[in-house]
């Protein structure tokens, strides 16, 4: 990894000293040296989508690489004078795997299937934060979560703890191989610096990583090797470096007369190429008819191109900062999306991994496939990746960062002229190219459409609905918004109804590449039902498709504000309305009713763990001042809170009520069919 390579300015006495030692993850976390996490280190951070990647990325290597070792990354260490080791780097990957052997321990008493005895000392802990060392301290003594779920603790160790111990039951019985694997063939590199060490340089340098842009660029160099025209050499160039920066929209990765020539002629919002030779030619073209300047070359060696600083943006570009725009996806990770499109989601008749730890396989399967035509095979994947970053930058969700806002928007870039570009909705409503809030018409559906799919899957190698809607786009003939919504509504309702909530789940690859049909959810189906209990539930999409379900009944009928202005979040916790764990005194619910679909929604890991014990009037309460602002968590929440209100109170009637409510709208809309245009 780089940041290894990176300790070569200061590594002549390392090794000499030897500073540097491989850790299976069972004997480090068994060390019997001390570690501490510093003051000036950020609080734990890792989330979902990093607990879920770590666990897919070790079940994926125990699964396919079974007796081969996996490097799951560096420690990076400095020796304190009292013989203990300040973590300069690695923290959250450290800390992870501690709070992972805390799961592991607390669950070997239920399920027996695992040894755990040898984990019996903590050996990290952190410098001056007491919230932090008594929350370690409560969970290695296996005190119950829903007491630890107060200011007292760290919420966001709890947090992590919480999506760990879920991570780790959702494995079954793959669990024990998992835990084996980990414990006895997963490594850690620790590496303690110099005692003359000028700790703050190295920790920032330390934090600046360039493992993606390393793999990315050792693709392009594979590429490259196989091209024997330099015009084809350096074409392959320019797209590339206009297409791997995903927070700058793919225009501005070429120069002016460029941009005329392949995004439309005093328009930038249009894709003309039709294949590479068409590409070529108009990149040729423009070159002929400059008057002065050269292309830089694009025949270098992998050791330049990797030294190469990322091309900026010219002055004349300010609109196009990065600050303005973040991208749902890294570069490494759509070379994949494209790799799969261009090859309809198959390798050597294997499905395409969207997995960027595969990278270079998935590249190496390609080249071998079109070992007879690979001139041609990488000028398609050039093209395909030209035409794909087009596609994505116009008609995938941003998180936009304007005018002191922080919101999703979905917009393409507009020429007025000479001196003025800028932004506007992808699809305009009445022709109205200045309004840029998005706030209504098809540009606000396709986006509520699109963040609500996003938010659902934070982990990278699981955004099949960005493979589905970069296929349909890169496969249409004329993108226009009825259709665009059609094929993003159909897709979702393939998740939804034909994988989440049926007897006999798809594969994404048949829903996105066969367009495999689901069938209409049935209130009769018992079965289908109990996929809905809580436990069960296998993707948050299902929560957040049902919320865009109300919010488009509600702007389609105009009904309240709260709902017309509501905004898709990253919400991860099954909230139970009525709780498990009721306080003074209340009495508890049976399971049958307590963990129904009619009891759950969907809210933020902070506010589940504050309001969880509290009783639904308690949460209501909790909830007014945001309602009286027209702002909720989430719809289905909102509607539980309504019923309430109607009603004066939470019972198994609200239950079941609501319940019935809320399926009746999968079962409306599970009905639709995709219209044809």
């Amino acid at each position: 990894m780089n940041n290894v390579q990176a300790l070569k300015v200061q590594s002549s006495n390392v090794n000499a000293n030897n500073q540097i030692h491989s850790y299976k993850v069972k004997e480090l976390l068994s060390d019997t040296n001390r570690y501490l996490v510093p003051m000036y280190q950020r609080n734990y951070a890792w989330g979902e989508g990093e607990i879920n990647q770590l666990i897919q990325d070790v079940l994926d290597y125990q699964e396919n690489k079974p007796n081969q070792t996996y490097y799951i990354g560096t420690l990076v260490v400095f020796k304190r004078k009292d013989d203990s080791y300040e973590v300069i780097d690695g923290q959250q990957r450290f800390t992870t795997l501690t709070l992972l052997a805390f799961a592991l321990k607390r669950m070997v008493t239920k399920y027996q299937t695992f040894d755990m005895d040898w984990y019996d000392v903590v050996n990290l802990s952190f410098e001056s934060r007491q919230k932090s060392s008594d929350t370690f301290a409560s969970l290695i003594q296996g005190v119950a979560l829903e007491h630890l779920s107060t200011d007292d603790y760290n919420l966001d160790v709890i947090n992590g703890y919480t999506l760990l111990e879920k991570g780790l039951l959702a494995l079954g019985a793959k669990l024990e191989g998992f835990c084996s694997y980990l414990f006895d063939k997963v490594e850690i590199t620790r590496v303690c610096v110099p005692e003359d060490t000028d700790l703050n340089h190295y920790f920032e340098v330390m934090n600046n990583r360039g493992e993606q842009l390393e793999k990315h660029e050792v693709i392009k160099a594979r590429l490259m090797s196989v091209l024997t025209d330099d015009n084809d050499k350096e074409l392959l160039s320019k797209v590339w470096d206009a297409t791997a920066n995903m927070e700058r929209y793919i225009q501005y990765g070429f120069n002016p007369d460029e941009r005329h020539c392949i995004f439309g002629k005093d328009d930038w919002g249009q894709f003309t190429p039709i294949n590479y030779a068409d590409l070529a030619a108009c990149i040729e073209s423009v070159a002929k008819t400059k008057q002065s300047g050269k292309i830089e070359s694009a025949s270098l060696s992998l050791n330049d191109m990797l030294a190469k600083p990322p091309q900026s943006s010219s002055s004349a570009d300010i609109t196009l900062t990065p600050e303005r725009f973040n991208s749902v996806i890294n570069f490494s990770n759509f070379l994949l999306h494209v790799l799969s499109i261009l090859n309809k989601g198959v390798l050597t008749n294997k499905k395409v991994a969207l997995d960027d730890k595969r990278l270079l396989e998935q590249f190496d399967v390609y080249l071998k496939d079109n070992s007879s035509d690979k001139i041609n095979a990488v000028k398609d994947f050039v093209f395909a990746l030209l035409k794909c970053k087009y596609l994505f930058d116009q008609y995938i969700i941003k998180r936009e960062f304007s005018d002191g806002k922080d919101k999703w928007s979905l917009k393409k870039l507009h020429f007025y002229n000479k001196e003025s570009q800028s932004y506007i909705n992808t699809f305009n409503d009445n022709d109205d190219l200045e309004s840029e809030d998005g706030f209504e018409g098809n540009n606000r559906q396709i986006l509520m459409l699109l963040s609500a799919m996003h938010v659902s899957t934070p982990t990278l190698v699981y955004k099949h609905w960005l493979n589905g809607a970069l296929f349909h786009l890169f496969n249409m003939d004329r993108i226009t918004p009825r259709l665009y919504l059609q094929k993003l509504e159909n897709l979702a309702r393939q998740f939804v109804y034909g994988r989440f909530l049926s007897e006999s789940p798809s594969d994404y690859y048949q829903m996105i590449y066969q367009n495999e049909r689901y069938l209409a959810f049935d209130l009769s189906n018992q079965n289908a039902i109990a996929r809905l209990h809580y436990g069960v539930i296998e993707n948050s999409l299902v929560f957040n498709y049902l919320d865009y379900l109300l919010w488009c009944d509600s702007v389609q009928n105009k009904k309240d504000d709260v709902i017309t202005q509501f905004e898709f979040t990253f919400r991860s916790s099954v909230e139970h309305f009525y709780p498990q764990h009721p306080l003074d005194g209340h009495r508890v619910l049976a399971d049958t009713d307590l963990h129904r679909f009619g009891n759950l929604c969907l809210i933020s890991h902070s506010k589940n763990s504050k309001l969880s014990n509290l009783q639904p009037t308690a949460k209501r309460d909790h909830f007014k001042a945001a309602i009286a602002d027209k702002s909720i968590d989430t719809l289905k929440l909102y509607e539980m809170i309504k019923l309430m209100n109607a009603a004066n109170e939470w019972t198994e009637t609200q239950i079941a009520e609501h319940e019935q409510s809320m399926l009746t709208v999968f079962v409306n809309d599970s009905k639709k069919e995709l219209d044809n245009e």
